[in-house]
């Protein structure tokens, strides 16, 4: 956890794109020597969070008013894909504390100021879903709940939550999103999973905890734009809800996809191709037909992700809120890509052969990395493909509000 300082925090000065990237891709060596070792300790370790941080990894989406970077969201999509070349879970940490500190630039500057004004390296994890109760009191709420699979709960100092907002009679009447302090939550290892181990994805837990009015937004109104923040010439912050956090979380996928294609690559020129008279799987017809299919279906994910990022970013730049139709196929881009790159690890695999799986061999974790992300609920490809298919049908109700 980030220690805070006393000082003022200093306007940061944002790298471009390439400039980011290029700063992680030279962390690469570090973060996939660290990557075992996070995995068996199911937390992304310290020295690659710490480096990082340096870099300037986990500004990205921070107001520039406390020393952030303030990028659109197109540098988040590259940044967690560069990451996760090197190690899905790692990435993912990184996903969601950027994508958390975004949603903390939708709050109050009061509530900004109390996570970052003192400590602007501090991050934030988050789950949105109101798996808590709440009870009305005099300038705020006392809330109770747990909300499981906090990524990078090991390492956040804050973490944005979903709560009911209920009147007086105790009645919902809202779904809200708190910012609570670690410091006020309880913790509990839940995290015991196939892939994407080293996320730490585990369960915070509230208990009577008063959080004040200032520190609270509804959910409802920041999915259709209506944000609290008072800095309404800040373009990023009036970015489509949804659409950022459903080609966020598609992003590790990108990095994986690209890894598992340049390993398998390399490998083919010295690799045997097991009961055939080729000398190397690249000498095959037929390892050539799946290495070239498998690099279009990463090159399709990529173009679905850059088009849906780059109108987002667009529309944000112009202040032009995103209509449903174009909210929902930015859902479905973010399904699309995770369809593509679980069709082109697959047919990877296959084409390395078995030794794929070794422990000791980088690609299974990708492999597990990518499965268990790709199974987060809110990209999943054929719910995504619904949402889109009703918004083109011109329904009168999605499946949703989450648009």
């Amino acid at each position: 956890m980030a220690s805070a300082t006393t000082e003022a925090p200093t306007v940061g000065t944002a790298p471009g794109t390439e400039e980011l990237v290029t700063r992680i891709r030279e962390l690469h060596p570090l973060l996939e020597r660290n990557a075992a070792q996070g995995e068996q300790d199911r937390r992304v370790v310290e020295e690659s969070i710490q480096a990082l941080t340096e870099a300037g990894v986990f500004r990205i989406a921070q107001p520039k008013r406390y020393g952030g970077y303030e990028m659109p969201v197109r540098a988040q999509i590259e940044a967690s894909a560069a990451v996760a070349e090197a190690d899905g879970g790692t990435a993912w940490v990184v996903t969601l504390c950027n994508q958390c500190a975004w949603m903390t630039g939708l709050f109050p500057e009061q509530a900004q100021d109390d996570v970052w004004k003192t400590n602007p390296d501090a991050k934030i994890s988050g789950v949105v879903t109101p798996s808590s109760e709440s009870v009305k009191v005099d300038g705020g709420f006392v809330v109770n709940g747990r909300w499981y699979y906090n990524s990078g709960s090991w390492h956040a100092d804050w973490a944005v939550l979903g709560m009911p907002v209920v009147n007086e009679a105790g009645e919902a009447v809202d779904h809200g999103i708190a910012l609570i302090p670690r410091a006020d939550l309880d913790f509990e290892e839940t995290w015991f999973v196939a892939g994407m181990k080293s996320s730490g994805s585990n369960c915070l837990i509230a208990r009577d905890v008063f959080v004040p009015d200032h520190r609270i937004i509804s959910a409802p109104k920041a999915w259709q734009g209506e944000v609290a923040t008072e800095h309404t010439d800040e373009a990023l912050y009036r970015s489509a809800f949804t659409p950022v956090l459903a080609l966020g979380i598609a992003a590790p996928q990108l990095g994986m996809g690209r890894k598992v294609l340049d390993l398998v690559r390399a490998k083919a020129a010295v690799k045997p191709l097991t009961f055939t008279f080729y000398p190397t799987q690249a000498d095959s017809p037929v390892f050539r037909h799946q290495i070239a299919e498998a690099a279009m279906l990463i090159d399709t994910a990529h173009l679905h992700a850059y088009r849906a990022v780059d109108e987002i970013d667009r529309a944000a730049r112009e202040g032009d809120f995103p209509d449903e139709l174009m909210r929902a196929r930015a859902r479905a881009d973010a399904g699309w890509v995770v369809e593509n790159i679980t069709k082109a690890i697959n047919l990877l695999l296959f084409a390395h052969g078995a030794a794929g799986f070794a422990e000791n061999n980088v690609i299974q974790r990708h492999w597990r990395d990518s499965a268990v992300a790709g199974r987060h609920a809110y990209i999943v490809p054929g719910v995504s493909l619904e949402m889109y298919g009703t918004a083109m049908l011109a329904r009168d109700a999605n499946i949703t509000p989450m648009l």
